[in-house]
Formats: structure tokens, sequence, C-alpha cells
């Protein structure tokens, strides 16, 4: 067994009811990035934040085609859950690839831009975007190089959107 195996199974006898709640919630949160893009909406939509709404735009813009079309599609990696079939999921089966996490890129996308931004509220979104991470392992439904993949896919987005920004700034 491998240690990414290892690693998710041994995560498994931490579930508790009530950690499994929390956990599904968290989930849900980052769910077709849904919470990140209410946040770039309202960044967007509030003339002080406009400019960082912008930054976080384009960084999800590349985040999504980056993983979503291009990685997932490459790598083609089964879900962990389709090699150890013993496990209960908490969440349905999902239909796309396994790495990288596009919950967990998703997150760091928008922890960057807000960063690169200068925006304060990174933190608070660093804090949301690590529960979200380790909500996919804990749920098995990814692997843990997944997760550090969509770490990575997140920062280097956040930094494409935040140069994107830039570059239209100065023009």
């Amino acid at each position: 067994m491998s240690i990414e195996l290892k690693i998710l199974d041994f995560i498994q006898t931490l579930h508790t009811p009530v950690l499994d709640k929390i956990m599904v919630g968290i989930t849900r949160l980052g769910d077709a990035g849904i919470i990140w893009i209410i946040l770039t909406a309202i960044f967007l939509v509030i003339p002080k934040t406009r400019r960082t709404g912008g930054v976080m735009l384009a960084a999800l813009v590349v985040q999504t085609i980056l993983c979503n079309v291009i990685l997932k599609n490459l790598f083609a990696r089964t879900r962990p859950y389709d090699v150890n079939t013993t496990v209960q999921l908490l969440v349905p089966k999902l239909h796309d690839f396994s790495f990288p996490s596009g919950h967990t890129s998703a997150s760091f996308t928008t922890v960057s831009a807000l960063y690169f931004a200068k925006n304060k509220a990174w933190k608070p979104a660093l804090v949301l975007a690590c529960l979200i991470a380790v909500s996919r392992l804990y749920l098995y439904v990814h692997y843990p190089t997944d997760v550090l993949g969509g770490i990575l896919l997140g920062i280097l987005s956040g930094y494409i959107g935040y140069k994107i920004m830039e570059k239209l700034r100065n023009r």
C-alpha cells in the first residue's frame, strides 16, 4: 500500500460523527469554488476593493483553466476511494480526476490573489483554505499530493492573476 493511502487511512481513524458533519460542511464551501466566487463578486462590487476583486477574478479564471481543463485531464489520476473501495464516503463520488485538488487550488488561488493584492483578508482566507484542504483528505476524495499540487497551483494562479491585472492597470 502506498504511503499516501496509509496517510489517508490514518486520517480515517480520526472520524467522529461531529467532525464528519463539520468536514462535510467545510468541503461544501469549496464546491465549485462557490465561497471564493461569492467573495470575488463582493470585492468587485465594492469600489474600494474592486482592484483586488479583479486580481481574484483573473486568478480564478487562470486556475480553472489550468486545473480543470489541462492538469486533471493530463494526469488523469484515479481518486483514492476508487483504489480503496472499502472506505465509506460521506460525500457523493466525483466524476472528474483527482490531481490536482480543485477545491484546494481554488482556495489557495484566492488566498494568494488577496496576498499579492496586499489585502489583509488573505489571513482569514488562509485559515478557511487550509480547512478545505484538510477536509479533502478527511473525506478520502484526494491524495495528499493532490492537495499539495492544489496548493502550489493556487499560489501560481494567484500570482499570475496579480501579474495580469498589473499589466492591464499599467496600460
